[in-house]
């Protein structure tokens, strides 16, 4: 009993052995993530593990912040780092030093880790694109004033459009320090209003010389921008998150050159067509004119003004003449129209019945008598005939059928 050891003791002497062995102080060892967790204070703590067995792990914050990726749970990774007992679980763990995917480089993790979340965030968006000026007066170039680049892209610019204003904003676009530098740029560009286009780029190179602009600061700058950029990275197969981003993609530095300005030999020759154009329109217009001119210098009503004046009074007095003898018909007919009534009326006036022999017989309140049996004897009647009347009294009355027999009689 008096040679127990304490847990810690125990613990102590294991920790030596592990780290006494030389194989385990340098170790690499494949496996599949899993529980990755990232603590506040910076720490990360995962699992390895395979089909049979598991390991447990730790990477410090200093170590951390050099991945170039975000692990995630599921990932199969290859971790280099040292295997020491910790003495207060009295488990033994791997401290990773770091971390690679497998089956690709880190540098391809991340950008399409980084890609993905911007994409879903929408900062790829084509209708976040702005147009790019037709004719920039201010071109700004953001970039190394040492590269290869610059010298293109200042030649062609001079080359296509001389009267565009160049300014090189000189940033570096390789190492730990472009990313920041690249972004202020893009930033100090846009407070000022120095440019009406912004060109930010490099050459070709590998993706560690390229990976300025898989940044997520330059990114998030070209998505601020209120001017238009052009990303120009590297050479035709390369594209980075700033691609992505910009407005316009050009394929190489010297691409971006020929997108943003127009040829002035180009131009000069489309406006030489336009007055070409221009002038044959011109000379078909007046062409027109003039033969219309010389149509109407032979009009009539030009060379006799009063012509017109005369046609018209010649037409005037051939519609008077129409209306009147319109009028004349009309009033002929009304005319004949009036005498034919006229004639019915006459044939059937009680006036006209009297001339053929008879009177109109009407009482003392002149009333128009119509049978013997209104009137008595000693009655007074006024006949009327067709010169006159006369007064008569009544002194017998007689009355007959139809056939004009009597059939009876009163007298006085």
């Amino acid at each position: 009993m008096d040679q127990a050891l304490s847990v810690t003791e125990l613990n102590s002497i294991v920790r030596n052995l592990l780290e006494g062995e030389p194989m385990l102080s340098n170790v690499c060892v494949r496996g599949e993530l899993s529980n990755y967790k990232i603590y506040p204070s910076g720490h990360h703590y995962f699992t390895l593990k395979d089909s049979e067995s598991s390991l447990r792990c730790v990477m410090f914050k200093s170590s951390a912040l050099k991945l170039r990726f975000r692990p995630e749970s599921g990932m199969g990774v290859t971790a280099w780092g040292r295997v020491a007992v910790f003495l207060r679980d009295g488990a033994y763990q791997l401290y990773c030093t770091q971390l690679m995917p497998e089956g690709t480089g880190d540098l391809q993790v991340a950008f399409e880790q980084l890609k993905a979340r911007l994409e879903e965030e929408g900062l790829f968006d084509d209708a976040h694109k702005k147009p790019l000026p037709t004719i920039p007066g201010r071109i700004a170039i953001i970039t190394s004033s040492a590269g290869a680049a610059v010298h293109d892209m200042i030649r062609i610019l001079g080359r296509r459009w001389p009267m565009a204003k160049l300014l090189v904003m000189p940033v570096r676009v390789q190492g730990a320090e472009a990313p920041p530098e690249i972004a202020g740029a893009i930033r100090y560009a846009n407070e000022f209003d120095v440019a009406d286009l912004i060109i930010t780029g490099r050459g070709g190179g590998s993706i560690e010389d390229l990976w300025a602009f898989n940044d997520e600061r330059v990114a998030r700058a070209i998505y601020a921008s209120r001017i238009p950029v052009i990303s120009a990275v590297g050479h035709e197969p390369d594209v980075t998150i700033s691609d992505y981003v910009a407005d316009r993609r050009a394929s190489t530095p010297s691409n971006a050159a020929e997108i943003a300005v127009p040829d002035c030999r180009e131009v000069a020759e489309l406006l030489h067509a336009y007055e070409i154009r221009g002038s044959q329109a011109m000379r078909k217009k007046l062409a027109f004119l003039g033969e219309r001119l010389e149509n109407l210098k032979n009009k009539r009503v030009l060379s006799e003004p009063t012509a017109q004046i005369d046609l018209r009074r010649m037409e005037l007095d051939h519609m008077r003449k129409l209306l009147a003898a319109a009028e004349d018909r009309e009033l002929a007919s009304c005319r004949e129209r009036f005498v034919r009534l006229t004639a019915a009326l006459d044939a059937m006036s009680p006036l006209r019945v009297l001339t053929r022999g008879y009177a109109i017989a009407a009482d003392g309140e002149g009333r128009c008598v119509r049978s013997v049996e209104a009137i008595r004897p000693g009655d007074r009647l006024r006949l009327t005939l067709a010169d006159g009347r006369a007064d008569c009294l009544v002194e017998n009355t007689q009355r007959s059928n139809i056939n004009g027999s009597e059939k009876e009689s009163a007298e006085l």
